[in-house]
C-alpha cells in the first residue's frame, strides 16, 4: 500500500489533461506519483482560477529526479522529433 506521508507536492496543475500528461511522463521514468485535489475537478472538469487544481506528488526520494526531468522536458531535451526532423533523415 502507498504511504502519502512518503510523499511530497512536486507541482501544482490545472485541468485533468495536465494531470493525466504529467502522470503519464513521470510513470514513464519510473516515478510513480498520486493526484490531490478537489473533487469539482473531476465532477464538472471545473479548472479556474485555481478552482480545480491538483498536486502532483512524487516520493521524497524522486522529488530531485522528478524535477530534473521536468527541467530537461522544460528545456526540450526530451522532446521525439518530428518525422521529417528525424535523425538520419536524408529526405
Amino acid at each position: 500500500m502507498t504511504d502519502p506521508d512518503d510523499y511530497v507536492v512536486l507541482s501544482t496543475v490545472q485541468g485533468q489533461v495536465v494531470e493525466a500528461q504529467l502522470k503519464a511522463f513521470l510513470g514513464a521514468h519510473d516515478i510513480p506519483c498520486l493526484l490531490r485535489g478537489e473533487s469539482v475537478r473531476v465532477t464538472y472538469g471545473i479548472a479556474i482560477d485555481g478552482i480545480g487544481a491538483a498536486e502532483v506528488l512524487v516520493r521524497a526520494s524522486q522529488v530531485d529526479d522528478a524535477r530534473e526531468l521536468l527541467a530537461r522536458a522544460e528545456r526540450g531535451e526530451l522532446a521525439i522529433p518530428a518525422e521529417n526532423d528525424a535523425i538520419g533523415d536524408d529526405a
